[in-house]
């Protein structure tokens, strides 16, 4: 049996191929931002690259902290649930299917951890509620305030560092889900073009920030 650090691995390659109505995670959630249109007209299916998996017990999870139960990104005007996620039967990382809710990869560090990536990822659009939030990630702005609030009423305050676009193929999820290094949490999308015949979008979104220094709860 795998250990949950290489499921995460799994799970993410997932999310670098699922960000579209349907989609889902194999490997840590990758970031991709797609153009604000519309929703796609055909079933978007995953394009998993592989990546290296890992494996470890249940030492090298973090110790449990409150989870993410809230994003706002005062900028773009984005105010959305998080719920916490795992990783399907198949393997990929759960997302939820609806596009206005963003799912917190539970398996890594949540934002009151002391070290790694907090990964949130939502579907960029959904068959049922149309555009998501997430679909405005790539134009949020380096230096833009990040709120996210976890079970226990802390908002955790962060900076927006830099926004990517890449190619699903080209997708740093190791680094997007690394579990060590200084505190950040890492937001992931789909972006780019929609493919039709595959059934995805061609690239990721990721928006990385760091921890406010002495805000309230960062």
């Amino acid at each position: 049996m795998r250990g949950p650090h290489a499921v995460a691995l799994a799970a993410l390659v997932a999310l670098t191929t699922a960000c579209g109505s349907t989609a889902t995670a194999d490997a840590p959630p990758s970031s991709s931002a797609p153009a604000a249109t519309a929703s796609p007209t055909t079933p978007p299916g995953p394009a998993v690259p592989d990546v290296p998996v890992a494996d470890a017990g249940l030492g090298s999870l973090p110790a449990p902290a409150p989870a993410p139960v809230r994003l706002v990104i005062p900028d773009l005007g984005l105010d959305m649930p998080i719920d916490a996620v795992g990783v399907e039967e198949d393997g990929t990382m759960e997302i939820p299917q609806d596009a206005d809710r963003a799912g917190w990869y539970r398996y890594g560090p949540a934002p009151a951890s002391p070290e790694g990536a907090t990964v949130v990822a939502a579907h960029v659009d959904s068959w049922t509620t149309g555009i998501g939030p997430f679909s405005r990630l790539r134009d949020v702005p380096a230096g833009a305030r990040v709120e996210v609030t976890t079970s226990d009423g802390v908002v955790h305050a962060y900076v927006v560092r830099d926004v990517t676009q890449v190619p699903k193929s080209d997708a740093p999820v190791e680094q997007w889900f690394d579990r060590t290094g200084a505190p950040r949490i890492v937001l992931v999308t789909c972006g780019g073009a929609f493919d039709r015949e595959v059934g995805h979008y061609a690239d990721n979104v990721a928006v990385t920030a760091d921890p406010v220094v002495d805000a309230a709860g960062g």
